[in-house]
């Protein structure tokens, strides 16, 4: 009897281990992908000097918090106990200012937009103190009821029923929040412009209607923003809200799925936000500047994307900022 319990035990412990290197390979490889994506934007930020408008600044900010908050995920969980605490407050740290980072975009876009209001650069200091400051409380109280005595894979062990409550409530109520906040955000834009709209046909405004139809087809896009965080982040909050109330029964089909979806957040953020009309035509007019002329010829698609004036979010927002 002994040896069968003893032969079971084994081949449990080996598929957990199992478990955990899959686990870890799918999280550390959509964190690479989301490492590289959001680099890419830091690096276009900074090497084009037209994209430095207020309103990819704050896109700027949202890709620098992913990309520290992939980078330490990639960085796995080392063996040393104080590394493994100075990684987990790191990459709790930026992943939350990367919520809030949307907000504040979200913000902009309803006060220009909705309030008609031109002074959203003034909220500069205030959304680095809103966005830094609440990251940094969120990530201070998570320390609490935490033990970094025992690094491994995934350093934050958690202890107790005190610390996973702490969890939920420092890290997925400020992501619920920024949902929430945005989805309220986009929906007030939406009616506007779908009142505009109805506006100009009945005064059959064309020159009105053709400004409304290109905003709405910049909105269309954006609306679905919201969308990126709970992709992201829907299997991971019902893994923690299950590991709260089966504490110690782990479903490995939706831990899957947690890393994965959760992974990739920073890879998502970079194609929506970052990748728009003034991101595109920057890198086709470098691009038209070294290359040949009769090369240039042959690839119309250049042409295009520099005589593309797309609206978009860097458009509805007053392109002074």
């Amino acid at each position: 009897m002994a040896p069968a319990v003893a032969t079971a035990a084994s081949a449990a412990v080996s598929q957990a281990l199992r478990d955990r290197q899959i686990l870890d390979a799918v999280g550390t490889g959509a964190a690479a992908l989301s490492l590289v994506g959001s680099s890419f934007i830091v690096l276009c930020y900074l090497l084009f000097r037209e994209l430095r408008k207020f309103s990819f600044k704050l896109v700027f900010y949202l890709a620098v918090s992913d990309m520290f908050c992939s980078l330490f995920t990639i960085l796995g969980g080392p063996s040393n106990a104080f590394y493994c605490f100075a990684h987990d407050y790191s990459a709790h740290f930026f992943c939350v200012s990367s919520f809030l980072w949307t907000t504040t975009i979200a913000f902009t876009l309803h006060r220009t937009v909705v309030k008609h209001k031109t002074d959203v650069e003034e909220f500069g200091s205030i959304f680095h103190l809103y966005v830094w400051g609440t990251s940094l409380a969120t990530t201070v109280l998570r320390s609490i009821g935490s033990d970094y005595g025992r690094p491994g894979s995934w350093c934050w062990i958690q202890q107790g029923s005190m610390a996973k409550v702490l969890h939920l409530i420092t890290f997925y109520l400020p992501l619920w929040g920024a949902i929430l906040y945005n989805g309220f955000t986009y929906y007030e834009v939406n009616r506007m412009l779908n009142n505009a709209t109805r506006m100009a046909a009945g005064i059959s405004d064309r020159s009105n209607q053709s400004d409304i139809r290109a905003d709405r087809k910049a909105f269309n896009r954006w609306g679905y923003y919201p969308l990126i965080l709970i992709g992201s982040w829907a299997f991971a909050t019902i893994n923690r809200l299950y590991d709260f109330t089966n504490p110690g029964h782990k479903i490995f089909w939706l831990s899957f799925l947690d890393v994965g979806f959760a992974g990739l957040m920073g890879l998502f953020n970079s194609i929506a936000y970052g990748l728009n009309s003034s991101v595109r035509r920057a890198i086709s007019e470098r691009i038209d500047t070294f290359l040949p002329e009769r090369i240039k010829r042959s690839l119309p698609t250049l042409s295009r994307l520099r005589s593309q004036q797309e609206n978009e979010l860097t458009s509805l927002i007053v392109e002074g900022n």
